[in-house]
């Protein structure tokens, strides 16, 4: 798996993601990554090819135990308070599988940074070195205030907001935004009606 040092956004986001697959943050639909057929369907998703699922391979109890055992390294990540501690832990992230960087031709033909990972990684090592590539590439380009939580009272989610103007508030927008804006609705509509 080769990860491009420009394309900061994907990485940002499947952490984001895998983070918000927990328990933690599901409270009313509970672990997401509930299985390796789960998994499967997350890297999916998220148009992740992991080398170690080459071949038709499929994530297996293992690969699923790793992952989510990384999600919990992403969480400690996100909620970093001082953006050192991002870099530290992001850096060893990439350091577990990664090798390089190194130039790639991109689909253009032209030369690119990329990060490889190691032949015998593990899925969740590529991961690790997608999502810390990610992390760092945000907090270089966009700042360690784009590391947040979600808006939401009712939520534990975390997110990196890649958004070009930087006001995104909530994890899972369609779920934390819309919950609040229905919320909101519903107390305007009582309110008038008392009147």
């Amino acid at each position: 798996m080769k990860i491009s040092f420009s394309d900061y956004k994907l990485g940002a986001g499947v952490a984001t993601d895998l983070v918000n697959t927990s328990p933690v943050v599901q409270t009313t639909r509970g672990e997401i990554l509930t299985d390796p057929a789960a998994l499967a369907r997350f890297l999916a998703e998220h148009d992740v090819h992991p080398a170690a699922l080459a071949d038709g391979r499929q994530p297996d109890d293992a690969d699923l135990e790793d992952v989510r055992a990384l999600r919990g390294e992403i969480r400690a990540i996100l909620e970093a308070e001082a953006e050192e501690q991002v870099v530290e832990a992001a850096s060893a992230l990439v350091r577990r599988g990664g090798i390089g960087p190194s130039l790639y031709r991109d689909a253009e033909d032209r030369w690119q940074w990329y990060v490889a990972t190691s032949p015998d990684a593990s899925v969740a090592d590529e991961l690790a070195v997608l999502m810390g590539t990610g992390l760092l590439g945000a907090l270089r380009t966009l700042s360690h205030n784009r590391f947040r939580h979600c808006a939401s009272p009712v939520c534990e989610g975390l997110f990196v907001d890649t958004s070009k103007a930087g006001r995104r508030r909530y994890c899972m927008p369609e779920v934390c935004g819309n919950r609040l804006n229905v919320a909101s609705h519903r107390a305007r509509r009582r309110t008038a009606g008392e009147r």
